[in-house]
C-alpha cells in the first residue's frame, strides 16, 4: 500500500483552508480522493438480523498517488474481540448489568498487579489498546449496535488508546442508505468506563481525552476544510443527506507510527469532545438502554467523545492515561 503511513505531519505556521494545501510548504500533509472505492472486501461479518449493515472495505486512490483502506484499516479478522454486553449477531444478549459475571471475562494480563474492567458502547466500532497492547476490537463491526465488556491486569499510571470507526455503505464516501436518501453521512460517538477489582470508578470518557481524526467524507467541497496545526477542522463542512454523492470527495491522513504506545506524545492533538445521549442517538438502542444504570451513572457518569465533527470524521484515535 503506497504511502499509507509514510505522510509527515509538518504542521501550519497559519491557518489554511484544504484547497490551498497542496501548494503550502509547511501544510500538514492531507490526501484527498474522489467518488467510491474500490471493494477489497465484501463484509468483515455475516449477520442476518434486522438492521443489520454490510461491514465492507474498500481501496481508493487519492489525487496524489496515494492508496487508503476506508473506512479504516483495522485488525478485525485476526484480533481478539471483545466480551458481549448486548450482541443481536449471534452474542450474549443481557437485559442488565446485574446479569453480568465478571469472572467470565478473560483478563488480558499486561504484567501488573491490579485487574481493571471496562464497558464500552461505540457507533460503530473500536479497537482498544492498554500499553500499547491490542486487548480487543468490537466484535460487530457496523450494526446492529452492540455493547461491550473486557477485563486486563496492569499497573497505573497506564495508557488507554482506541481506533474509533464510524462505518460506512457508500465506500470511500464517508456515507450510507439512510433517512430516505442513499447518500447520507452518519453520525458516530465512543463512550467508555474503567472500574477497578472493587468497582470503583478509574476512567471514563470525558474532555480530558485527546481525539484527532484520520478520514473525512463525504466532502461536496474541498474548501471547507480548515487546516490549523494539528487542528483538522471539518466543522464548516455540509452534512446534508443527498441522492447521489458519487462525485464527493474524501480527506485522508496517515497513522502515526506507534500512536498506541504510552510514550507517544499526543499532545498537539486537540482535546476530545463530549455529545449527548440525544445527539448520538442511543435512547431508542438496546444496547445502551439495557445498561443505563452503568453508562448513565451519576457518580461515574461517561460521556460519548469524538472529535468535533461527529459527521464526517470516519476515523478517529482517541488517548488517555489513567493514572
Amino acid at each position: 500500500m503506497k504511502n499509507y503511513l509514510a505522510i509527515t505531519a509538518l504542521g501550519l505556521a497559519s491557518v489554511t483552508t484544504a484547497a490551498t494545501i497542496a501548494t503550502t510548504a509547511q501544510a500538514q500533509s492531507v490526501s484527498f480522493s474522489t467518488g467510491p472505492a474500490e471493494v477489497i472486501n465484501p463484509g468483515l461479518i455475516s449477520c442476518s438480523t434486522r438492521g443489520s449493515r454490510v461491514s465492507a472495505l474498500g481501496r481508493i486512490t487519492a489525487d496524489d498517488g496515494s492508496e487508503w483502506v476506508v473506512p479504516a484499516p483495522v485488525n478485525f479478522e485476526t484480533a481478539p474481540k471483545a466480551a458481549d454486553l448486548f450482541n443481536q449477531c449471534g452474542g450474549t444478549q443481557l437485559t442488565s448489568i446485574s446479569e453480568l459475571d465478571v469472572n467470565t471475562v478473560d483478563v488480558v494480563d499486561l504484567g501488573g498487579s491490579e485487574i481493571f474492567t471496562a464497558y464500552i458502547f461505540a457507533d460503530n466500532y473500536f479497537e482498544l489498546y492498554v500499553n500499547g497492547k491490542m486487548i480487543a476490537v468490537d466484535p460487530v463491526v457496523f450494526t446492529p449496535f452492540n455493547s461491550n465488556v473486557v477485563r486486563f491486569k496492569a499497573d497505573r499510571p497506564f495508557s488507554m488508546a482506541v481506533m474509533g470507526v464510524d462505518w460506512e455503505e457508500n465506500l470511500g464516501l464517508g456515507s450510507e442508505n439512510n433517512r430516505g436518501k442513499a447518500y447520507h453521512p452518519g453520525d458516530a460517538g465512543f463512550l467508555m468506563l474503567v472500574d477497578d477489582a472493587a468497582g470503583n470508578n478509574v476512567a471514563l470518557t470525558d474532555a480530558g481525552w485527546k481525539a484527532q481524526t484520520f478520514y473525512t467524507a463525504p466532502l461536496n467541497t474541498r474548501d471547507c476544510l480548515v487546516i490549523d496545526g494539528a487542528n483538522w477542522d471539518s466543522s464548516a463542512c455540509s452534512t446534508e443527506s443527498v441522492s447521489d454523492g458519487t462525485g464527493y470527495s474524501a480527506a485522508h491522513w496517515a497513522l502515526p507510527e506507534a500512536w498506541q504506545a504510552s510514550e507517544f506524545d499526543d499532545s498537539a492533538w486537540p482535546d476530545a469532545v463530549t455529545f449527548s445521549n440525544d445527539t448520538v442517538g442511543v435512547d431508542n438502542k438496546t444496547a445502551y438502554t439495557n445498561f443505563y444504570e452503568l453508562f448513565d451513572n451519576k457518580e461515574a457518569d461517561a460521556q460519548f467523545i469524538w472529535s468535533s465533527n461527529l459527521v464526517l470524521d470516519n476515523l478517529v484515535l482517541l488517548r488517555t492515561t489513567v493514572e
